[in-house]
Parts: structure tokens; sequence; C-alpha cells
């Protein structure tokens, strides 16, 4: 360990330290082995010493005695995210924000909360106080927290009715605080959410979030079944488009996702199968059945409501999003996944498009989402992995075509969204983190000005392998 470090570690030693180092490296891991490109450049990052705050003050505490020291700080919540961003690149020391996970309110409408609250906790104790939950979430529901999922996520389940987490409205308000000699706290809204907001904590520590409510439904969770791939996506975008019907989930799997990597489905689906996973309100059921009965291509085969299967799946929304891709990798550990936005107007086509040139080498899993309005479709595709080289050539074939990727193999913010600079974030991370020692390696624009973006970024500080 560095001296700087290990005095910093001495500093903080009446804190609650992680001693053990199985739980320190486990600790500095999120699920980067989503990908191999990144398996094979983080597989040896480990922090230096875990440290988990109980309150504001000592996250103030950690932060300023860091800074006294240069060492390094990444944050944490539960470690779901797929990019590495919750990885101390350059070691230093992970602080953790498990402890920190009270819902403080819940009102009409929106509820105040801790960053380490994981998300079904925050779910059930707002169902229970006033019968409301989250309007979206991730797939990794059970285990991810909300502070992971407004600095490391982008939309989830909810995403086809409410949007993104980017889209106004959609978080209320952050508090946060800086990584300076004297660190401030600051509340954000508005403009100012976008600072902060998805930016892998690289520039500040979120303490408290403000989130909208939506009124909590006992949702009814179905499969839908479909011979051929172009029906169950007209279905999947025309049933987003009914206004009066309310969704929470429409997740289209191309055969043969359902009946190759959904053990549970597999028995009720042969290998050409492909299906729908959706989640309807109640009292939304007698419009869905109406539509249903108007497309006599589709076939409902689950419905949790009415349960025939003599075992059932579980949570219909725990095969979609990114949880598609690890029940993939639990059969098959070749296959790893991309992230593609099929832009409205031309969603459709290019979705066509891509199939007809990749599958089965790369095989469609489609989430609905809205964006200003429109329903439009998020691609989480499935990629039986060969080379990297192979991976970047695909990769280049869906930007060729408008298909945009942001990239999961890649461990910065710029490339793993739109490989831009997001001058917000820069200028408050140069503000409130002047020697850049809040999650280093994650933004290129602070590293290299200059990067061109014409291959992969390495960053140059990384933690050199044993």
């Amino acid at each position: 360990m560095k001296p700087n470090v290990a005095a910093a570690k001495e500093a903080l030693s009446h804190l609650d330290i992680e001693a053990n180092e199985n739980a320190i490296k486990a600790k500095s891991r999120d699920f980067f082995w989503y990908s191999p490109v990144l398996k094979d450049r983080l597989d040896h990052v480990v922090a230096d010493f875990v440290v988990s705050p109980r309150n504001e003050a000592e996250v103030i505490e950690i932060l300023k005695t860091c800074y006294a020291h240069d060492c390094p700080v990444t944050t944490r919540g539960a470690g779901t995210g797929n990019y590495g961003q919750a990885m101390p690149l350059a070691g230093g020391c992970v602080m953790h924000l498990r402890h920190m996970a009270a819902v403080k309110e819940v009102h009409p409408g929106r509820v105040i909360v801790e960053p380490g609250c994981l998300l079904k906790d925050l779910d059930a104790v707002c169902k229970e106080q006033s019968g409301q939950e989250i309007r979206m979430f991730s797939s990794t529901w059970a285990t991810a927290t909300i502070g992971g999922f407004i600095a490391g996520g982008s939309g989830g389940v909810g995403s086809c009715t409410w949007g993104s987490l980017r889209d106004l409205g959609n978080i209320i308000r952050l508090r946060v605080v800086t990584m300076e000699e004297e660190p401030r706290v600051l509340e954000f809204r508005g403009e100012e959410l976008a600072r902060v907001s998805h930016a892998y904590g690289t520039n500040g520590i979120i303490t408290e979030i403000e989130m909208p409510l939506a009124p909590a439904y006992d949702w009814v969770e179905m499969f839908v079944a479909f011979d051929d791939f172009d029906p169950a996506v007209d279905f999947a975008e025309s049933l987003a488009n009914q206004d009066g019907i309310l969704i929470k989930l429409a997740t289209v799997f191309e055969a043969p996702i359902a009946h190759d990597y959904f053990q549970r489905v597999k028995p009720h689906v042969a290998p050409g199968i492909n299906l729908i996973g959706l989640m309807v309100a109640p009292h939304s059921m007698d419009g869905f059945l109406t539509f249903l009965g108007r497309r006599p291509e589709a076939r409902l085969i689950y419905r949790s409501d009415d349960n025939t299967w003599d075992r059932g799946p579980g949570p219909v929304f725990e095969y979609g999003w990114n949880h598609t891709t690890l029940r993939a990798l639990k059969v098959d550990p070749s296959i790893t996944y991309l992230q593609v936005r099929y832009g409205y107007p031309q969603h459709r086509d290019l979705i066509a498009k891509m199939q007809a040139e990749f599958s089965p080498e790369v095989l469609q899993h489609l989430e609905v989402l809205k964006e200003s309005g429109k329903v439009m479709f998020a691609g989480l595709s499935l990629v039986k992995f060969t080379t990297e080289e192979r991976l970047n050539e695909i990769i280049r074939i869906h930007e060729e075509a408008g298909a945009m990727i942001f990239n999961p193999h890649r461990y910065t913010l710029e490339e793993g969204g739109r490989q831009t600079v997001d001058d917000r974030q820069l200028r408050f991370k140069q503000e409130a983190d002047p020697k850049g020692l809040l999650n280093p390696g994650k933004m290129i624009a602070w590293d290299d000005p200059n990067w061109g973006y014409d291959r992969m970024y390495a960053y140059p500080k990384l933690q050199a392998a044993e």
C-alpha cells in the first residue's frame, strides 16, 4: 500500500473499515465480467481498503481525509453495474454506502431516500406507507441500490411508460458532497441534475435522493408467444401505443432465446418461438385482453394471476433488461451483449436490418421505451462472442447503419455513452474534485481532453496486474 493511502486508512480506522481481504476484493468488483473485453483488462483490480460510512458526516470526513492524503475514492452501492464503473482502477479507497439505506420521507408522488437503499426495500416501504412505488427500476431490483441506479443506470422496468432517468421529472433532487479540502454539500434540481446523474460518482458523492412515485399495482405479468419475430415486435410497439392500457414492461425475445436460456420457460416453448414479457396493471387487463383478441398470431402462454405452470417462472421482469444476458451467460459463457438505441422513427427498419445482418450470431432482445413521447426500442442484443475484433466489427456495422451503440465493453463515461464529452459533468468535476481523486479513470475528458475515440481508451494509471 502506498504510504499516502496507508495514512488515509489509518486516519479513518475509527470508522467501519473492512479487514477481510476476500471481502475487499469482492467489494472492489462489479458485473464487469459480462464483457470478455473488460474481464481481460480489469480482473486484477482491487481497492487498498474499504470503508462504509454510516451518515453524511462520515462521508464528508472520508472525503476530507482522503483529499488531504491524495488517496483515490471510488464509491459503490451493490456493485450490480456492468461496465466496471464501480471498480477502483487506481486502487485506494472504496467507499461503500450500504449503511446509508434509510427511507427518510414518503409523500404523495415522491420519496426522500438515502443512496444505499435497495430498490426492493424502497418499493416495499413506499407501498406499505402510501400504496405507491418507484416509477422505474433495473432488473436487478432485488439487489441494486437506488444510488447506484441514479449514478450508473439510465432506465429499466417502467421506461416503456416513464422514459429514461435523464428525462425531466424522473429525478426530483440530489444532495451531493464534493471532494475538496473542505467538502461542500450541494443540492441539485432541474438542469443541474445532469451534472451528477449517470456520472459514475466521478464528480461528487450522492447522499440523498428525492424521486417521483406512482400508484403501486399488483402487476399482471405475462408471456405471449409468436411464431414469427416481426409480429412480436409490432405487438409490443402497438401495445405501448395504446394510451388507455397501463404497462410497466414490454420485452421482445427473438427465438431461440426463450427456449435456450430461460430454464423455467423452456418446457412451454419450442426453439422457434419468439416471446414477449409483459407487466400490465390489473385495471388494464380488460383492455389488454381485447387488444390480444385482435391479434390471432399472439398466444398468451402465462399470466401470473392465473398460473397453470407446474413451476412458475418467477418475476417476468427478471427475464428482461440485463437479466436476459445473465440468464444466457449461465447457459453459455461465450455470450456477451450490446446496448443499442433503435431511435424513432427508423427503429423498426433498423431492427429488421440488424436481425437480417447478424442473426443468429447476434440475437435481438428488445425493450420498449419512450423518448420524448415516442415509442421506440432499446436493444440489449445477445452476442455470441468470438474475438474482440469481430465484436468491434459488429459495433461498427450497427453504427454505420444508424443504430447508436452505448458500448458495454468500455469502462469510461464517454465510450459507454455517446462518445462525446458531457461539458456539464466535466465542469462540475473541475469544481468539485480538483485533484481528480473521485473514481479515477472513468472520465476521459478529465484525463485526456484531446482523445479521438479511434480506439479503446486505456487509463494510464490503471493499477498494474500482479
